[in-house]
């Protein structure tokens, strides 16, 4: 299965700026997710992390994997945000960057389900630009009413 932009505004309650997946090229429900997010030079974040020298704050690496997982979440339950639910950010375990994320590259973002358990839910996630691993994480989300 893959979502555009449209469908992807369905299964995360996310907007401009901070939604960070702009389309999913694949996802197995209950099992993985792949998608991505293009990175371009007018991010706001840009602005200030760093001039003259910009880079992808590791926070919004962090945070695209997050959404994407949430995504995976959501689909493998068949729910949507729409019926007041949400998958919070709840906690990240053996996060390690590995190279920077630069304006222009395309972020490849994957996750793959591991469990959940009294809707916590944990992935496996990794951020790749052209076939090299940018950032690993275990990633946790917590499902819960608005």
């Amino acid at each position: 299965m893959k979502m555009d932009i449209q469908e992807i505004h369905e299964y995360l309650p996310h907007r401009y700026p901070f939604l960070m997946v702009d389309r999913v090229t694949d996802v197995e429900s209950g099992v993985a997710i792949r998608g991505f997010k293009n990175v371009s030079i007018n991010e706001y974040f840009f602005q200030g992390h760093f001039p003259g020298m910009p880079i992808m704050p590791g926070v919004m690496v962090l945070e695209a994997m997050a959404q994407i997982s949430g995504i995976l979440g959501f689909v493998t339950t068949n729910k949507k945000p729409s019926e007041n639910l949400v998958h919070y950010f709840a906690g990240s375990n053996r996060v390690r960057f590995k190279k920077p994320v630069l304006p222009g590259d395309q972020l490849i973002l994957e996750s793959d389900f591991i469990s959940s358990k009294h809707s916590i839910w944990k992935f496996d996630c990794r951020a790749l630009v052209n076939d090299e691993v940018a950032c690993v994480a275990e990633i946790m989300t917590a499902e819960r009413e608005r």
